[in-house]
């Protein structure tokens, strides 16, 4: 079963104007799953794209989000600091807009907006790596020096060791890293060479030869490239070949050092961490005088474990398993004083003392830190992020009993002066502005919701008998070598440019070398949405938004994007939000659709149940008004405009311009009701007393041709 990816819940997102408040995104929620593409459809105005906007974190600064969650990686992205969303945004949920020009910069070539994120990142993956490193591993010595058996509590010392050998693993893994680095360096400079060999441009062999040369020598290395004299030799004949002009010569010598690189990348290499505690045990011992590397690495394997890693493991797993105990004690405490205070804030008049609200959050917040500590140990999330969470909410209730009145007297004598000139004959130039108010039972609920979650997690891991607490901390160790690995992992120019031109061969750009040095303005509007694409892939992300990136483009270029999106989204297993307006786009690439209108999310489902069972007639008119190929008849247009937001309605957003529309759509919202377990509509049709209306001929026509056309291909 696929997991979820993200989560969007009861989203509520406004914007102050100079009319009022206007409201974009009124209470929607979806899930994307893991490997899946969802489609969110509607108008310009639907609030789409802010939705996108708000997963990402580039609201702009008249924004006011209302309400709901954005959860991530157990993070809630709408609280948590610009710091963290910093390492998210871009890292691992990408985006991909809809104008190429407007994430381009126009006077830097190609190439220096691919490599210049890659290397930013590396520095900024390096910092937070051993920043992990140092945190966890401070927090098992903490675990092991708290056991009571003295002789146990005296092996904490054994997280210094582990850390020296780290240090000694990390020295060594740089040193082989800058050769592999500079192997892989080589590789794409001597296939740059080669290709202006091709196509006979000499004047791009001066830089080239400059660049081969310069990798070649910092590819010697044991592990990696071990013929020293055979690449000064072939370094020599290519100085000797650019003098004479011997483009033959120059040729056969590039392409033997491309040999030596391939054959190099395809090496194996010793494990460092185990070779990091054989060479601090043995300093005499010299790492690069290993021939087989697969035999040393299992006898250093058996040597690590026989003189370090059992008894290391068997005291941080004593020392975890008291931590874990500790800090469900501190919970079962806790948990009575976290439902008496969710139980008071239920109450009518549970909100009335802010000082009581606000101290007993706080405190509760830091008991809840301070019990979690042992469960951080193994990177478990344990709703860490209760204070912010919590406290956000409290704050915005305080603040809405504080301003509701103001803005509510505001409105009412603005009404009244508008009133008054109306009954004297006049028009007034002006509008009422509705007021903007909070939404206290909301926020209440909020604030409850946020409680009764953690008092569920809490009564949860009370209640798990099954803990592998040797699974956890081997895990624990795993990860404290990741850490260790990554903090000496550099991105260098080199390996930019490499990864960069491999990317835009992967994006479908021709002669990417050439490519590489020119400027957008150089590029056609398709192949600057394919550097766009190259630019959200190079971080290699979990999530890529795409918010209309074909709009701009002409039709046939636009299926070879939607062709592109789609191969790059199966081949790297990505989660795909895909924002249009135009049904047509998405029918041969979404999993799921969501269709939106005036900020609400009236109809989703599979692509099937849209496309061949739609129910909504919001989405009827949509489908009414795309072109096929097979369609005779004249396509429907929809008729009026959609709602001014600043004034919401009172009842369905979409009736004023839906002639199915009945009474009760002018009077109140629908609710979204259930058709199937994937598909739901939120429309008063589906009313078990709701008189049966069909959709237009055009859809039922098109649905009926489609149904023919599948049986037909299948037989």
């Amino acid at each position: 079963m696929a997991k979820k990816k993200l989560q969007v819940k009861n989203l509520q997102v406004s914007f102050r104007t100079q009319g009022g408040i206007l409201k974009a995104v009124r209470d929607i929620s979806f899930d994307l799953m893991e490997g899946e593409t969802l489609a969110i459809v509607g108008e310009s105005g639907s609030g789409k794209s802010v939705t996108s906007k708000a997963i990402i974190g580039i609201l702009s600064g008249n924004s006011i989000v209302e309400g709901g969650e954005i959860l991530y990686d157990g993070k809630d992205l709408l609280k948590i600091p610009e710091e963290d969303m910093h390492k998210i945004r871009g890292d691992k949920i990408a985006m991909i807009f809809q104008d190429p020009l407007s994430a381009l910069n126009p006077i830097m070539r190609i190439g220096k907006q691919l490599t210049e994120a890659m290397i930013l990142n590396g520095k900024a993956r390096q910092r937070n790596s051993r920043e992990e490193f140092n945190k966890h591993l401070s927090l098992l010595r903490h675990c092991i020096a708290s056991l009571p058996d003295p002789e146990d509590a005296a092996k904490a010392s054994m997280c210094d060791t582990f850390n020296r050998f780290v240090i000694d693993q990390a020295n060594l893994e740089k040193v082989y890293g800058d050769a592999h680095n500079a192997v892989i360096t080589l590789n794409s400079n001597v296939e740059e060479l080669l290709f202006f060999i091709e196509k006979g441009q000499k004047n791009e062999f001066t830089r080239c030869i400059a660049e081969v040369k310069d990798s070649a020598k910092h590819s010697v290395h044991p592990y990696v490239i071990a013929q020293k004299d055979e690449i000064e030799s072939l370094i020599q004949k290519l100085d000797q070949a650019r003098r004479e002009k011997n483009v033959e010569a120059l040729q056969a010598a590039s392409s033997r050092l491309g040999e030596l690189a391939k054959e190099g990348l395809e090496r194996p290499a010793p494990d460092f961490f185990r070779l990091g505690y054989y060479h601090m045990s043995h300093p005499e011992f010299d790492p690069l005088s290993i021939q087989d590397i697969p035999a040393f690495n299992e006898e250093a394997l058996q040597y690590l474990d026989d003189h370090f890693m059992k008894d290391f493991l068997v005291v941080a797993e004593k020392g975890f398993d008291k931590n874990r105990k500790e800090s469900l004690e501190k919970i079962g405490v806790l948990l009575p004083h976290l439902k008496e205070f969710r139980e008071n804030l239920g109450k009518e008049n549970g909100f009335e003392d802010k000082a009581y609200v606000y101290k007993t959050a706080k405190n509760l917040n830091k008991e809840v830190l301070a019990a979690i500590d042992g469960l951080r140990t193994v990177r478990a999330s344990a709703e860490s992020s209760f204070g912010i969470s919590i406290l956000h909410e409290i704050d915005r209730y305080y603040f809405g009993l504080r301003i509701n009145p103001k803005n509510q007297a505001k409105y009412e004598r603005s009404k009244a002066k508008w009133d008054e000139l109306a009954a004297k004959g006049k028009t007034p130039t002006w509008q009422v502005i509705p007021p903007y108010l909070v939404d206290l039972e909301l926020t209440k609920g909020n604030i409850i919701k946020i409680l009764d979650n953690l008092i569920a997690h809490y009564e949860k891991s009370l209640g798990k008998k099954d803990f592998d607490t040797h699974k956890h901390t081997v895990g624990l160790i795993d990860f404290l070598k990741e850490q260790a690995s990554r903090f000496v992992s550099r991105v260098t120019k080199g390996i930019a440019k490499a990864r960069a031109l491999e990317l835009m061969k992967e994006v479908g750009i021709p002669q990417p070398h050439i490519r590489y040095k020119q400027y957008p303005f150089e590029f056609s509007g398709g192949m600057r949405q394919r550097i766009v694409i190259a630019i959200a892939l190079s971080a290699n992300p979990d999530i890529l938004i795409c918010d209309e990136p074909t709009t701009a483009l002409d039709v046939t270029i636009q299926a070879q994007i939607l062709e592109l999106i789609n191969k790059i989204k199966v081949e790297r297993n990505l989660s795909v939000i895909f924002i249009t307006h135009d049904l047509g786009v998405v029918a041969n690439m979404a999993d799921r659709i969501a269709v939106m209108y005036a900020g609400k999310i009236v109809e989703s489902g599979t692509s099937d149940d849209i496309f061949y069972d739609p129910r909504h007639p919001y989405t009827w008119a949509l489908l009414s008004s795309m072109p096929d190929l097979d369609t005779s008849e004249k396509l429907e247009a929809i008729p009026g405009t959609p709602p001014n937001m600043i004034y919401p309605p009172k009842g369905d957003a979409f009736a004023e311009r839906n002639k199915y529309a009945l009474a009760i759509d002018f009077e109140k919202q629908p609710p979204m009701f259930e058709i199937s377990e994937t598909h739901s509509a939120a429309t008063w049709l589906l009313h078990p007393q709701a008189p049966k209306v069909n959709p237009p001929k055009i859809i039922t026509d098109r649905i009926a041709r489609m149904k023919k056309e599948a049986k037909n291909y299948h037989e």
